[in-house]
């Protein structure tokens, strides 16, 4: 007998191209067991490794635009650039401290590779700065060392003391300016673990920091090259064994190749990670940064304050789309058109119950069908929860009915409705709640009479099953008015219709309801309403 795995059809596809990642020993590993407590030190990236990655990069105001929408966020470090990399990137740097745009609670950050006279200019770009995070790196995984460097591990290492030497003598030569240094390992996910942990802690044994110098060590996940728990047990390994790790910020910097940039953050938090490098909303090159916005609120939806002000969502994506001239899918976690919306009539319906039940008592957990955090916190309001199409239930198309226009449907009625929304709906696709307004008041507020106000004699011999009165003002919606609604289920036969009516009074909303089920039924008969 063959076992499923024989039984897989071969794609054909070349597989013999690739290997599968080493597999690192951690058997004594601690962070499965372990759970997110506080928010990590938040670091934006988009001004520089987002900005690179953009096909046509920010000009001045874009980046100014991302700078203060980062500084409103509550961003307590950002990188504003590159200054070596392009005239733009120095400029902006220049301008961000001569216009004195730093916070006293922020710090800006810039970047140098570890190459001959880089650092020194790097440093003299950030003059006059009241704080800046210098960061210094060089390539460590075995591919960069053969293919592009042609160096040994001693001879990477060398490069790497070199670099760290001549940081630590530039920290001090910017009077006014404190200068916290971070060391990163280019492509620590491919490299060998051993060897980054061996060039991590010779920079650090030469730096020999303080507790109060704010030291980082950064391993980046360049590239994504293997599952989260891996890329977890790694950190929790090289947390466990740096040197002179309570006077040092452990720092990540991931990479979304794998499509699990955010699960990888979130487990290597877990296993000793304190800081987090990235970009709003995930841009960034190939598949782009980690987005810290998910991030974030991925901590706040599980009652963790996040550290940073997520309150405006919509609008912050807005401004990072105007920036990066790329839009934010629909689907995006927290932030896309879509995330608070349902068209399933099931959810729907749950959503709907779960928002009246639970009212409006903000001293209760949030605990609401489909609705991970309340919409609200973030911006968004209840208005776009439900959209209507042809799958969409009696739940949705009531809560809509009420919410926008002021109609609190009886559930037979909302049945009724439901199918005539259905059958609608499958030539036209989604309903917005002016169209169904439009729909409601040609099926159900339309008599059919000539003089509405005047009983017909169908009228009089109808025997309504049920009688539902709405006073006015009873639904919290623009739409409520200062009519009577009433709604009448009658029945000619076994053919059953509601009728809808509306009046200054509950006797001309009964009479205009009533003469809406004759309309109705009459329709439905193929008799045709008696005229008079």
């Amino acid at each position: 007998m063959e076992t499923p795995t024989s039984c897989q059809r071969t794609s054909g596809m070349p597989v013999h191209k690739y290997r599968r990642y080493e597999k690192f020993p951690l058997p004594d590993r601690r962070w499965p067991d372990r759970m997110p407590e506080r928010a990590p030190l938040w670091a934006s990236v988009d001004l520089r490794d987002g900005n690179q990655a953009l096909i046509d990069p920010m000009d001045m105001d874009r980046r100014w635009a991302m700078y203060r929408l980062l500084l409103r966020m509550g961003f307590k470090e950002i990188e504003v650039g590159f200054p070596l990399s392009s005239q733009a990137d120095r400029d902006f740097t220049r301008a961000v401290i001569e216009q004195d745009a730093i916070p006293d609670d922020v710090t800006i950050q810039v970047m140098s590779p570890i190459r001959d006279g880089m650092i020194e200019e790097t440093v003299r770009c950030v003059r006059g700065a009241p704080r800046v995070i210098l960061q210094i790196y060089n390539p460590t995984s075995a591919a960069q060392r053969r293919v592009v460097f042609g160096m040994s591990r001693e001879e990477v290492k060398r490069l790497a003391l070199v670099g760290a030497g001549r940081a630590l003598r530039l920290r001090d030569s910017l009077p006014g300016t404190e200068i916290q240094l971070q060391y990163g390992t280019e492509s620590f996910t491919q490299t060998e673990p051993e060897f980054a942990l061996e060039v991590c802690n010779a920079v650090l044994d030469l730096w020999r920091p303080e507790p109060a110098e704010g030291c980082r060590i950064v391993l980046p996940s360049t590239v994504e090259c293997y599952p989260p728990h891996e890329f977890a047990d790694r950190i929790e390994w090289m947390h466990r064994n740096l040197s002179h790790r309570e006077a040092i910020i452990l720092s990540l910097h991931q990479h979304n190749d794998r499509g699990s940039g955010i699960a990888s953050a979130e487990l290597a938090l877990l296993a000793g990670a304190d800081r987090v490098e990235g970009t709003l909303f995930g841009n960034g090159e190939r598949a782009g940064n980690v987005d810290l916005v998910t991030l974030a609120m991925n901590l706040y939806s599980q009652g963790i304050d996040p550290g940073l002000d997520l309150s405006f969502l919509d609008e912050a994506r807005q401004i990072v789309e105007y920036c990066n001239r790329l839009p934010v899918p629909p689907r995006h976690p927290w932030v896309g058109d879509f995330v608070y919306t349902s068209f399933a009539g099931s959810h729907q319906d749950a959503i709907s119950k779960g928002l009246a039940e639970r009212g409006t008592d903000e001293g209760r957990c949030w605990d609401v069908p489909y609705l991970p955090v309340d919409p609200r916190d973030v911006g968004r309001d209840y208005q776009a929860l439900i959209r209507i199409n042809q799958q969409s239930g009696k739940g949705g198309i009531a809560y809509l009915m009420k919410q926008e226009h002021g109609y609190v449907l009886p559930r037979r009625l909302q049945i009724e409705l439901a199918a005539v929304v259905q059958a609608r709906s499958e030539a036209t696709g989604e309903v917005t709640p002016e169209r169904l307004l439009r729909w409601f008041t040609d099926e159900y507020l339309t008599t059919g009479a000539a003089d509405p106000t005047a009983p017909s004699d169908a009228e009089a011999r109808l025997t309504p099953r049920d009688v539902v009165v709405q006073p006015p003002g009873t639904a919290a919606a623009n739409g409520a008015g200062a009519d009577w609604k009433v709604y009448v289920e009658a029945a000619d036969g076994t053919t059953v219709r509601w009728g809808v009516g509306e009046g200054a009074t509950q006797d001309e909303a009964r009479g205009r309801a009533l003469r809406s089920a004759v309309r109705r039924l009459a329709a439905a008969t193929h008799t045709g309403p008696e005229e008079h």
